[in-house]
């Protein structure tokens, strides 16, 4: 068996152009190259989808439970907008992993 090379960045931003077009109900091609031809030419059609994007906007993390200290006030800030303070504790902290990275 051959092994796969990682993919490139251009190549997961159509990738991922091909599931945002599928999920729109952009075509009935199937296939890999079909997916990329599909995706190239969504990404003609339509330039606008691909400025300002983020791999975290098509990215959906796994997620792994992990237990952490937080300041009680802290803590009490996030939860006072209710349920999904735990989502928007992540944002936060995404934020500034996405900043330090961008500095650096």
């Amino acid at each position: 068996m051959r092994k796969q090379q990682p993919a490139s960045s251009e190549e997961k931003k159509l990738r991922a152009l091909a599931v945002l077009g599928k999920a729109k109900g952009s075509g009935s091609r199937s296939g890999r190259k079909a997916g990329k031809a599909s995706a190239q030419s969504s990404q003609a059609k339509s330039p606008f989808l691909t400025a300002g994007v983020k791999i975290s906007d098509f990215y959906r993390p796994l997620k792994k439970p992990v237990t952490i200290r937080i300041d009680a006030d802290v803590l009490a800030w996030f939860q006072k907008d209710g349920n999904r303070y735990q989502t928007r504790i992540n944002l936060a902290l995404r934020k500034v992993m996405e900043r330090e990275m961008k500095q650096s």
